[in-house]
């Protein structure tokens, strides 16, 4: 009997021993964390201008106001609307675009952690409509918008992220949260603007953070 070799012989007749064999799935597995990794550097700098502007037109539009407290103006609003509905056109292309020919449990559980961060975030916003109702002056009406929904959507995301071990997505959210508890001491005028300044820093950050991901991709590659 012919003795069994350890390399296997690929389609085009070359050996593909054991080892390549790890390399190759350890390459692969990279290469996946990069594909679902949370957006390129050119998103997250949109974000980070997104954040800027939004945020801190609502300090503009709050910044004269002492008591009682009514909140962003209408102007602010709708920039903020517009804004956010580039982030998640471009964000839903993005991930469309990434997950092309990639399939499995890790691409499933990604799609139910968004849709799953999606009701969190609709939810945690959902309660300002009957604090506002509930009077407008209240201090828990200022606070609450600037800082508090962003909070719980951290918490929760850092906490199944960290479950997911996707350790990126983790860091980002518990920074998140970090800014959010600081603004929470800026008072309903000021939170605005140290979230705005805070989250802008951050997004910034990822964005660098990416691209020299990217840039080392491609010199190992």
């Amino acid at each position: 009997m012919n003795d069994v070799s350890d390399a296997t012989t690929t389609g085009n007749g070359r050996s593909f021993d054991p080892a390549q064999a790890a390399a190759l799935l350890n390459q692969t597995t990279q290469q996946a964390r990069r594909t679902f990794a949370p957006g390129s550097p050119l998103l997250w700098s949109f974000r980070a201008v997104l954040v800027l502007v939004a945020f801190g037109s609502f300090w503009l539009s709050v910044r004269s106001q002492q008591d009682p407290y009514s909140g962003p103006k209408g102007w602010s609003l709708a920039v903020t609307f517009v804004l956010v509905a580039i982030n998640i056109g471009w964000s839903a292309w993005a991930n469309i675009r990434a997950g092309i020919g990639v399939s499995g449990p890790a691409q499933q559980a990604r799609r139910i952690w968004i849709g799953m961060m999606l009701v969190v975030f609709f939810l945690a916003y959902a309660v300002t409509s009957p604090l506002y109702h509930g009077g407008p002056g209240h201090p828990v009406w200022g606070l609450y918008p600037a800082s508090a929904p962003l909070m719980i959507v951290a918490v929760v995301a850092a906490a199944t992220a960290a479950i997911r071990k996707d350790w990126t997505m983790t860091v980002i959210t518990l920074v998140i949260g970090l800014v959010t508890v600081i603004a929470g001491f800026g008072g309903p005028v000021g939170a605005w603007l140290i979230m705005a300044i805070g989250m802008c820093v951050l997004c910034l950050s990822v964005a660098v953070y990416k691209a020299w991901q990217q840039h080392r991709s491609v010199v190992q590659s």
